[in-house]
């Protein structure tokens, strides 16, 4: 399979690389497959429309041009090569439910040959629930004193109601038309397509069998019944075929846990590579870019993206230090999780820089303003090696470089994104370590040498989970969604110390001094026993080894 190909049919007045083959006739492809093209004519595994929107609208040098349609095409195969999602085909039947008055519903039965569904039709005043998704979609239907329960593959619902349009293989005509209704119904009959957009790791997460319920932000989101929590288990149960690929559920997962599965973290940080010394422009797929005509200034390159929401705070951090310029993002929408992170960024940049990381424009006229205003930010061009490290680890090593050795103040974290400072009173922390044990994104930690517990604020996530865990009272507390922009931020800091006591037989070091001195504290006035009250202040191994030998004396004597 050849991987490149341009198509055009009067051509270009430049050459391109020569690893892109050009034609200008679709009779010169031979049935020949491609990686990537230009065009939804060829046959190819992705079409990049954003090639031909550069090349319309560019201003840059021929040498340029070239240089830079190259890079396009690779930028492409590089998410291919980097992509996590899974396609999957079902089987879907032909049993079709309407739903809305007669007049509605013979709007759609007078364009359908009876043969090609089996139809059903009610009222929406007889409609109970639906449930299930495309293929199997479970109804119930008010019958009389009863509710009736179908099985319908799609529905078409006229006004229909959010929960409806949750379920995969509902539509209303109202919002895409008839035309497109009965395109989309046509389409999905015998086999439906669909893609894993999301990959999930359960050891980070901050919902996943936590006794609990401190976080559940991806389901909050989910525009669909794609994420749904089991608050019986403590579980996230996800339909990937009811996932619309948006991305929201990534941006404001405070972990990483949820990641995007067409252009993870790790294929973000390895595709901003080619946007050293350019001015990133963020398309997502939705925007319709074969009719926008605007006038790019040199160095602007588009970088497309499938979904339009699951860009975070770390991702676009990577994205504007690696470029080392402003960012533009070109969308009509941007998401909760999204907009607090563009927000967050702006304000930092603005404490350091005096101009926006992120510049957000919704519509043609915001994007040409954006275009003259998009600049590069002297000093603040940054990379390291992202592989292997976590959401919160990328984004507080890159926010170290911004900071520096400057005390640039305080930033508080909106209602989607989030970070805190947790704090200890010494005094009454034993050193039990539930918290360590309750933290998973290691923010808690526990140092062996030193018997210190430390926190590193930089990677917290705000969760409480420490808080809950902490068996002594008002011990433990968090200064909530705060990042504070001075070094000491990004340091382990000791939250508390003691010193480790030694068995009084053997000498063995088993507990801390305040953990000792707790107990003994609490259990000398109940034992009354002075063999007992030592038995306190010895290992696991000696305690049964002095009270036999006190059973054993007072059987002798």
């Amino acid at each position: 399979m050849q991987e490149y190909v341009y198509y055009h049919p009067t051509g270009l007045d430049f050459p391109l690389d020569e690893s892109i083959y050009v034609i200008k006739s679709l009779d010169e492809l031979n049935s020949k497959r491609f990686l990537i093209s230009n065009s939804d004519k060829i046959d190819s595994e992705i079409v990049s429309k954003e090639i031909d929107f550069y090349i319309k609208n560019t201003s840059d040098s021929f040498a340029d041009k070239i240089k830079n349609i190259k890079k396009l095409y690779d930028i492409s195969a590089l998410r291919f090569d980097n992509s996590k999602d899974i396609s999957f085909t079902k089987e879907i039947g032909n049993k079709l439910l309407l739903v809305g008055n007669a007049e509605e519903c013979d709007k759609i039965k007078k364009r359908i040959d009876h043969q090609e569904f089996d139809m059903y039709q009610i009222d929406e005043s007889m409609l109970d629930s639906v449930s299930g998704s495309i293929g199997e979609l479970k109804v119930k239907v008010k019958s009389k004193d009863s509710i009736v329960e179908i099985l319908v593959d799609q529905i078409v619902w006229f006004d229909a109601k959010q929960e409806g349009l949750k379920q995969s293989g509902t539509y209303d005509p109202n919002i895409l038309g008839i035309d497109k209704t009965l395109q989309i119904l046509r389409e999905n009959v015998e086999f439906f397509e669909y893609r894993k957009f999301t990959t999930y790791d359960s050891n980070i997460c901050q919902y996943h069998e936590r006794r609990d319920d401190v976080c559940g932000k991806c389901a909050e989101v989910c525009p669909t019944v794609a994420i749904v929590k089991d608050d019986s288990s403590k579980h996230l149960v996800f339909s990937q075929i009811d996932c619309h690929g948006c991305g929201g559920c990534v941006s404001v997962c405070p972990s990483g846990a949820m990641d995007y599965a067409p252009s993870d973290r790790l294929s973000i940080y390895e595709i901003a590579q080619f946007y050293k010394n350019t001015y990133p422009l963020i398309i997502p797929n939705k925007m319709d870019l074969q009719d926008l005509t605007v006038s790019l200034k040199s160095n602007v390159l588009p970088f497309a993206i499938d979904g339009e929401k699951f860009l975070d705070e770390s991702t676009l951090l990577t994205i504007a230090q690696v470029s080392s310029s402003q960012i533009i993002f070109y969308s009509d929408f941007i998401s909760k999780g999204s907009g607090d992170s563009i927000r967050i960024l702006n304000e930092i940049y603005q404490k350091k820089y005096g101009k926006d990381a992120v510049i957000v424009a919704k519509n043609k006229a915001e994007l040409l303003d954006a275009l003259d205003d998009v600049s590069f930010i002297e000093g603040s061009s940054f990379n390291i090696n992202q592989n292997g490290m976590k959401k919160r680890e990328v984004f507080a090593t890159r926010l170290a470089y911004v900071v520096g050795d400057e005390d640039l103040g305080v930033i508080n974290i909106g209602e989607h994104i989030h970070y805190a400072h947790v704090k200890v009173d010494e005094s009454k922390c034993t050193l039990c370590l539930s918290c360590v044990g309750a933290c998973n994104v290691n923010a808690l930690w526990a140092d062996a040498k030193t018997n210190e517990l430390k926190l590193n604020p930089s990677v917290c996530t705000a969760c409480g989970y420490c808080e809950l865990s902490c068996p002594e009272k008002d011990c433990l507390s968090i200064e909530q969604d705060v990042i504070k922009l001075n070094p000491d931020w990004f340091k382990s800091e000791v939250l508390a110390k003691d010193k480790l006591f030694a068995c009084v037989e053997c000498g063995k070091e088993f507990a801390t001094v305040k953990a000792i001195e707790k107990v003994a504290a609490k259990m000398i006035p109940l034992f009354n026993d002075p063999i007992k009250e030592k038995t306190l202040y010895c290992c696991e191994h000696c305690k049964p080894k002095v009270m036999m030998k006190e059973y054993i004396n007072q059987v002798n004597s």
